[in-house]
């Protein structure tokens, strides 16, 4: 008797132990992936698609990750000194049209539907730009004539294979942030991003050549690689006070290379043995951007395996956490382009990802993670995506709110109407203020008072408000319930409270607090 009472307690715990995670679920999450568009990495498949089919494989894409619940998209819309869209300051992308400074009328909207469609499948959309890198290779018999190589060389250094804008030409800076201001000012997107390119990576024996614009624009007794770091500090400063200025709610997040020092050559750097760092290689300085607030988001690259000796991924993690700032949120770069397909033997094993993701989900200061790129985890590795999907991206959630919203008022929102209609009711709305009133979550009550029970209960849906002062919701989301409460969220990430409503024969409501 006494052996069938233990083996039954054993099951009963083991049981337990089953449907018990131990996994954290956040209620705001950042879950982002690359889209890659130079040389056709991720999105278009080729630059001479149709459009249509281009259109038809960016709403697949978008659909494989809104099945994994993922919120944010990251498109690079400026690869090599051209663009994705039209432009006063960049030919068109041969990436996206064929051929470099051409494209077909239907191109011409295509950001801006690419960034409605994204909306509309609650995605933020984040546009990805490369600003320094001038050419891909030394082809340059490609280049349009409108292509800044043409328009102003004497920006140029070729280093490599590549052409590089100078960082150093105080022009240079200022042509950049006018490019930026000019997506931030014609698009709705909610951030800029940049990635790791700003000095090139170190290429043996070759050397940057920037000694003119160092003598003629470096302070007193500053060393070359002081002045180098200061054009980009410069560059993201610059940057991030221009789109404040338009778009508080617009975000400037970066996505430097993982390792900013070793401890070898500093003792406040991370315990690895980079073979080159974002510090000393490619002149960025993460810290510096972070502790002054001039970036909302930071998404070190850490692309190698939780315990490579030389760069290990959980001490990488465990060490930019410790250097998180309050006015920037942490995100971490995974390199889901590894996946069997390294060297490093930890890549064979399916939960390197997993883990990596719990070791984020378990550092109170990371809040998101985003993989590298968006084709690592399509159609390939079901195994693993469905992991991440049963364990750790169970539900949708939000990303994480933009820092220092407080300091801008909400909007307020109070429902104008509500029209039945044979299919759907009709809502008409007021927001004032002029931060923009992004999604509608919808919540189904019991009671029409019962306000404090609406964020138990399981999501009806999330609706996209494109239209500025009506939306509809479909009958057949609602399961016969007449109490319902919205939640506005606005451009910040922030939540309304809740307005319940109590439809009912009529369409007739009343809303509570």
């Amino acid at each position: 008797m006494l052996k069938k009472l233990s083996l039954l307690l054993c099951i009963l715990l083991t049981s337990c132990s089953v449907f018990k995670s131990n996994i954290p679920q956040p209620e705001k999450e950042f879950r982002g992936v690359w889209v890659a568009t130079v040389v056709n990495i991720d999105w278009p498949q080729n630059g001479t698609d149709a459009l249509e089919k281009q259109k038809a494989d960016y709403i697949t894409l978008l659909e494989d990750y809104e099945a994994l619940n993922f919120n944010a998209i990251i498109v690079q819309i400026r690869t090599a000194g051209d663009a994705f869209y039209p432009s006063k300051m960049a030919p068109w992308s041969r990436f996206l049209t064929g051929k470099e400074g051409e494209a077909s009328d239907g191109h011409v909207g295509l950001l801006e539907w690419m960034i409605e469609e994204t909306h509309q499948r609650g995605f933020e959309f984040h546009a990805w730009l490369n600003p320094y890198r001038a050419t891909f290779d030394e082809n340059i018999t490609i280049l349009n004539e409108q292509h800044d190589f043409h328009q102003h060389p004497e920006w140029m250094v070729k280093y490599g294979k590549k052409y590089y804008y100078n960082p150093g030409i105080p022009e240079v800076q200022n042509h950049l942030v006018a490019i930026i201001d000019e997506v931030v000012a014609n698009y709705d997107i909610d951030a800029i991003h940049f990635d790791d390119y700003f000095y090139p990576y170190r290429i043996q024996e070759e050397r940057f050549a920037d000694s003119l614009a160092y003598e003629n624009y470096r302070l007193p007794q500053q060393s070359q690689a002081d002045w180098r770091r200061s054009n980009i500090d410069s560059l993201v400063k610059k940057t991030h006070q221009s789109i404040k200025e338009k778009k508080p709610w617009v975000q400037l997040g970066i996505s430097p290379f993982g390792v900013w020092k070793n401890k070898s050559t500093d003792p406040k750097g991370s315990d690895t043995r980079a073979g080159q760092t974002t510090y000393e290689d490619l002149y960025a300085d993460p810290l510096t951007w972070m502790k002054n607030g001039w970036i909302d988001y930071l998404i070190p690259q850490v692309y190698w395996s939780m315990d490579l000796p030389v760069a290990s991924h959980r001490k990488i993690v465990d060490w930019w956490a410790s250097q998180k700032s309050p006015h920037t949120n942490l995100y971490i770069g995974n390199g889901a382009y590894k996946i069997r397909n390294n060297s490093d033997l930890a890549w064979e094993n399916k939960k390197e990802i997993p883990n990596q993701l719990l070791l984020a989900r378990k550092t109170k200061e990371i809040t998101g993670n985003v993989y590298f790129s968006a084709k690592s985890l399509r159609g390939q590795h079901r195994d693993i995506t469905k992991l991440l999907k049963r364990k750790y991206y169970k539900n949708k959630v939000l990303p994480p709110n933009v820092p220092r919203a407080l300091a801008h008022s909400k909007s307020g929102v109070s429902i104008l109407s509500v029209k039945e209609k044979k299919e759907t009711y009709q809502l008409k709305y007021n927001a004032v203020g002029y931060i923009p009133i992004r999604y509608v979550q919808l919540y189904g009550t019991k009671k029409e008072n019962s306000v404090r029970i609406t964020k138990l209960k399981k999501q009806l849906g999330q609706l996209f408000l494109s239209d500025k002062n009506t939306f509809e919701i479909s009958k057949n989301i609602l399961h016969n319930k007449k109490h319902l409460s919205l939640i506005f969220i606005d451009a910040f990430g922030r939540e309304s409270a809740p307005i319940v409503l109590n439809l009912n024969q009529k369409g007739l409501y009343d809303t509570k607090r």
